[in-house]
């Protein structure tokens, strides 16, 4: 069977969470749960990388506006990070070149990382902060069941992937406006702070 659709799933995944995926994958790897995972992601140091990036990322992902800071920092590592995996995966199987896996895995990365940046925007204009807590967690919580799902059942784990993407991209389409004005706000601040820094 093709691996694209794992493929997909990994870099869906990797826009949302990639040390989280990285350190799954490797996990399930090392146990000899899943076959497909490339001994790269099974190192020592690699697992332990993964695991250190993850747990920053779950406290920076949860507080309002460091969290958009950290997608921000994130829009060029998330979408190398899932075109990097699904190479890795790729040349495990064979049945793809590993270049049209990394494009592969890269695009879907870069798209579920935009949806997941425009979403935080919009959750960072409620006035409290448990709404960005629930949305990481479920975000990691997703993450974590798909990239199991995606290693036992992978064309499973892209429909679901698929699914999860088309609601994103509508949702945020549905809080454009909400998102524009957090961004205008963010501006008018950063403005507001040099003015007082030349005074």
């Amino acid at each position: 069977m093709s691996a694209l659709p794992l493929l997909f799933t990994a870099g869906w995944a990797s826009g949302v969470n990639a040390y989280l995926v990285v350190l799954l994958l490797g996990l399930l790897g090392r146990f000899g749960l899943a076959d497909a995972v490339p001994e790269t992601l099974q190192r020592s140091d690699v697992l332990i990388a993964a695991t250190a990036l993850f747990l920053i990322e779950v406290v920076a992902d949860k507080v309002p506006y460091l969290d958009s800071f950290w997608d921000a920092v994130h829009t060029v590592i998330r979408p190398i990070a899932g075109g990097v995996v699904a190479a890795l995966l790729a040349g495990q199987d064979d049945s793809l070149p590993e270049l049209a896996a990394a494009a592969v895995g890269g695009t879907a990365a870069l798209v579920s990382h935009l949806v997941k940046a425009g979403t935080r925007m919009a959750v960072n204009t409620s006035p409290e902060p448990a709404s960005n807590i629930v949305v990481s967690t479920a975000e990691d919580i997703g993450v974590a069941g798909i990239i199991t799902l995606a290693v036992f059942n992978p064309v499973a784990a892209a429909v679901v992937a698929t699914i999860l993407l088309v609601i994103g991209l509508a949702l945020v389409s549905l809080f454009a406006s909400r998102i524009r004005r957090a961004l205008r706000r963010r501006r008018a601040r950063r403005t507001a702070r040099h003015v007082v820094a030349a005074k």
